[in-house]
């Protein structure tokens, strides 16, 4: 571990927009920017070991406060040495404050004093602005989060504006609390989709004089533009010679339209959930891999990427191991998906010093947008508002298997179980739906 403490260097500028690369220098190493986190919720990268998260050629991970704290508690972690011991990994670690997760549980109460909630366990907890900080400075990570109120999309205005001024009140307390040296604490600009409160947000946060700062209360279901353009406004605010950190944005358009406004650091569990569910990022698009388009498909995943999976592994056999249900199919598609996500932030960093990060951009998305099946989009979208924009679905026709629908009436003597019936003895033999075999009758 290095004695030198954090420090952010900008090395060069693209002349074209206002993206910038550079490098933030932390007591773990250095993380070069722009630069994508794969988030460790519970202290591991789901379905990763630490060295093949470095393998695929990340810098820093992220954990949770919130999880870390409910289980196994930041006392044993801090026994066990910090949470870069306890998870294995000797990189940089960004922690977040455990915010967002508990702003997202219905059965929560939230007052100036912090946020009250019952955990899974049943039991309350009280989480506030000097609460995280403890939690935070026990786990030992690199940089810190302050507590802030995140609200949804969309919200009034009112209701985002009392969650600036409590962010804000919160802040304050979270830099008198922190006193743990080598860590450093974030602030972060809150303000939802009104340029107003951002205004105000960025300039109450930047008073407090923090080493950087994020921007939060995006990817919340406001859909592209509005994205773009509050990271827009927001980095603009915040200070040049400060790392800025946009939290939870990751499909890659939205990674790319926010370097070319400023950003730095960002975090998403896209590409590890949607590896274990077996969507695959490519240049030409995301793809499905358990579609049987994929079952004889010999080819690479991505045949521009330059991978250990894809340098191994054919479509083909991904496609068997997810219809397998083997574990190893996860694991090849999340080590793949993190890869691709890291090569996209070399080629962005590359292509800053060259000044042409929105040529590198319009090429990138032109080849992705060629192909592809995922309707990525859509799927990370909060439900609320997915059940506002999916179009009705046509109502399905009765099959033979259907249950009793109003207005089609079922034959007498004909099974209503929309599941038939096996044998004892055949249950584990047929429990599969095995492409080329009728289930059981």
């Amino acid at each position: 571990m290095s004695s030198t403490p954090f420090s952010f260097r900008v090395d060069a500028r693209d002349p074209l927009c206002r993206a910038r690369s550079g490098a933030i220098h932390t007591p773990h190493g250095e993380v070069p920017t722009p630069a994508f986190c794969p988030v460790g919720t519970a202290g591991s990268v789901r379905a990763m070991t630490p060295w093949d998260v470095k393998a695929a050629g990340a810098s820093m991970v992220l954990a949770n406060t919130y999880h870390l704290a409910l289980r196994p508690g930041e006392a044993l972690i801090e026994k066990a040495g910090g949470v870069h011991r306890f998870m294995g990994w000797d990189g940089p670690i960004l922690t977040d404050s455990g915010g967002f997760q508990v702003f997202s549980l219905k059965d929560r109460f939230v007052s100036d004093e912090g946020v009250r909630f019952r955990t899974p366990d049943g039991e309350i907890f009280v989480l506030t602005p000097e609460r995280a900080v403890e939690i935070q400075e026990a786990l030992g990570s690199d940089i810190a989060m302050i507590l802030d109120e995140c609200v949804g999309h969309p919200c009034e205005w009112s209701e985002a504006r009392a969650a600036v001024e409590r962010t804000t009140r919160w802040a304050e307390r979270a830099l008198a609390a922190h006193r743990r040296r080598g860590q450093v604490l974030f602030g972060i600009v809150q303000g939802s989709v009104y340029p107003d409160l951002r205004e105000r947000a960025a300039e109450q946060i930047v008073a407090l004089d923090f080493p950087g700062y994020a921007i939060g209360g995006v990817s919340v279901g406001e859909g592209f533009e509005l994205l773009r353009d509050v990271v827009g406004l927001t980095a603009e605010l915040l200070p040049e010679d400060r790392p800025r950190y946009v939290m939870g944005v990751g499909l890659p358009e939205d990674l790319l339209a926010c370097i070319e406004r400023g950003a730095d650091l960002f975090d998403c569990v896209i590409p590890t959930r949607f590896g274990r569910g077996g969507t695959l990022f490519t240049r030409r698009g995301a793809i499905r891999i358990r579609h049987r388009r994929y079952r004889s498909d010999l080819y690479p995943i991505d045949r521009g990427c330059s991978c250990a999976v894809c340098g191994r592994f054919s479509r083909a056999y991904l496609h068997h191991l997810f219809e397998a249900h083997e574990l190893l199919g996860p694991i090849l598609a999340t080590y793949h998906n993190v890869a691709f996500y890291q090569d996209l932030m070399a080629g962005a960093r590359a292509a800053i010093v060259e000044g042409r990060l929105p040529q590198f951009g319009e090429r990138f998305l032109a080849e992705y947008r060629r192909g592809g099946e995922s309707a990525t989009r859509t799927e990370i979208e909060p439900p609320a508002r997915r059940e506002r924009t999916e179009k009705p679905r046509p109502p399905r026709r009765a099959g033979r298997r259907d249950g009793p629908r109003d207005g089609v009436p079922q034959a007498p003597g004909k099974a209503t179980d929309r599941r038939p019936s096996k044998p004892a003895s055949d249950t584990h033999r047929n429990s599969r739906n095995v492409p080329g075999r009728r289930p059981p009758r």
